[in-house]
């Protein structure tokens, strides 16, 4: 299942109090999202549309560990964070919500062409493969290809969150 919008570019270090800004926190998260990102791109909150991918550079997530940081992406329409690196309570917590999240893997297998994530230019047509763990700017020819996320790991993405998960499994008696 592929996912297909358009890219969101930001560089390194986009920690949680610009994702979800302090000053904003105690609101419902119907505001609240409406300042994600704000201090870096003021446009996001009002135009980014469902489907849409982030792409950064290292280090996103960085920060608290509000969740809040990765359920305003989500609630945003964001299908999934493809980054460098991130920092590790928001890497848990985005999976823990639904929200895919994704490396680009360091060795992509021969033939594959060396793509980095900073070719990817902002507003360019992507689209996010979970399954195959790549991610392709069709306009440009460029594929990059991802870190696969272990199994376990997948079907809490596919079932919506780990919340899901847990009530399927309490329900199911297992």
């Amino acid at each position: 299942m592929a996912v297909d919008g358009v890219s969101w570019v930001f560089g390194d270090n986009i920690d949680t109090d610009v994702l979800a800004p302090g000053q904003y926190i105690k609101l419902p998260m119907e505001e609240l999202m409406q300042h994600c990102l704000e201090s870096v791109d003021g446009r996001f909150a009002s135009q980014v549309k469902a489907g849409d991918v982030i792409v950064a550079g290292n280090n996103f997530g960085i920060g608290s560990s509000r969740e809040q940081a990765a359920l305003a992406l989500k609630e945003l329409g964001v299908a999934g964070v493809v980054a460098e690196s991130f920092g590790g309570i928001f890497f848990r917590n985005a999976i823990n919500l639904g929200l895919p999240v994704f490396t680009p893997l360091k060795s992509p297998p021969a033939p594959t062409p060396q793509f980095r994530l900073s070719d990817i230019r902002a507003g360019e047509p992507v689209s996010l493969c979970l399954q195959q763990a790549t991610l392709v700017c069709p306009d440009s020819g460029i594929t990059i290809q991802l870190q696969p996320l272990p199994d376990f790991l997948m079907q809490m993405l596919e079932a919506g969150g780990l919340v899901a998960v847990l009530e399927k499994r309490f329900k199911s008696g297992s």
